[in-house]
C-alpha cells in the first residue's frame, strides 16, 4: 500500500438513542444513530404486520367495476 494517501482508521463509539454503545473501528470517528439492532423493530420482532387483506379487497372493488 501507497503512504500517506489512506485515512486514519481510529476505534470509534456508536452511540444510539436508546442509550446503546458500541465500539467499532471507522475512518469517521465517533458517531450517534437514532436505531440500532436492540431497538429497531425489524431485530426486536415488534414490527407490525401490514393489512394485505384490506388492500387487496379494496384494489378487487376498485378495478371490479365495469362501464355501461
Amino acid at each position: 500500500m501507497k503512504e500517506g494517501i489512506h485515512p486514519e482508521y481510529v476505534e470509534a463509539t456508536i452511540k444510539c438513542a436508546c442509550g446503546t454503545k458500541l465500539k467499532t473501528r471507522s475512518v469517521a470517528g465517533d458517531m450517534s444513530v437514532e436505531t440500532c439492532s436492540k431497538c429497531h423493530p425489524f431485530y426486536t420482532g415488534k414490527q407490525g404486520q401490514l393489512k394485505v387483506a384490506g388492500r387487496a379487497e379494496k384494489f378487487k372493488e376498485k378495478y371490479s367495476k365495469t362501464n355501461k
